[in-house]
């Protein structure tokens, strides 16, 4: 049987896959992983509900965009007493990131990254790297650029449909 909190604790989750990245829309924070847990903090009358986060990066310039619209979309159901807290350990990892989101970045035309143990050794990145165009889905594709739209992604094109696109890097 469902205890309160439990059924609670769902409702926020849910809540949350309200809250998208502002740097690339089509993809919600659970999508992305960077959710790690949500809890039920025990404060007098009211709980307070925590937000446990880990930014794509440390840098990461779309964590304040992000945690102010958890935390408006908590207060439009109600909750009035939010904490998030970002945690940097682990550090986030693409690895984190759900089947679904990488999916649907292929479909906003950026490419998923690919599995780590493929590409997270620099010296693979440099020139070895087969990433496959979102438009195409050809492999006869090439980096122009170590920084695309946003820091967490570079620069390609496809020398077959010659469209440019973004890959979502690995981390």
């Amino acid at each position: 049987m469902q205890t309160n909190e439990n059924i609670l604790t769902k409702n926020i989750w849910s809540l949350l896959q309200e809250v998208t990245d502002p740097e690339v829309p089509v993809l919600t924070i659970i999508d992305l992983g960077i959710v790690r847990d949500v809890k039920i903090n025990k404060a007098g009358a009211e709980n307070e509900i925590e937000v446990v986060i880990t930014p794509t990066y440390s840098g990461c310039p779309a964590m304040d965009v992000i945690r102010m619209n958890i935390r408006m979309v908590l207060l439009e159901h109600g909750f009035k007493n939010v904490q998030i807290t970002t945690i940097l350990s682990p550090a986030w990892t693409t690895d984190w990131m759900s089947d679904a989101g990488k999916e649907k970045l292929k479909a906003y035309g950026i490419a998923p990254p690919n599995p780590k143990q493929q590409v997270c050794n620099t010296q693979l990145f440099a020139e070895d790297e087969a990433v496959q165009c979102p438009h195409c889905n050809s492999y006869n594709t090439r980096r122009i650029s170590e920084f695309g739209s946003t820091a967490c992604k570079s620069l390609f094109q496809c020398n077959d449909c010659h469209e440019p696109f973004d890959y979502f890097k690995c981390y």
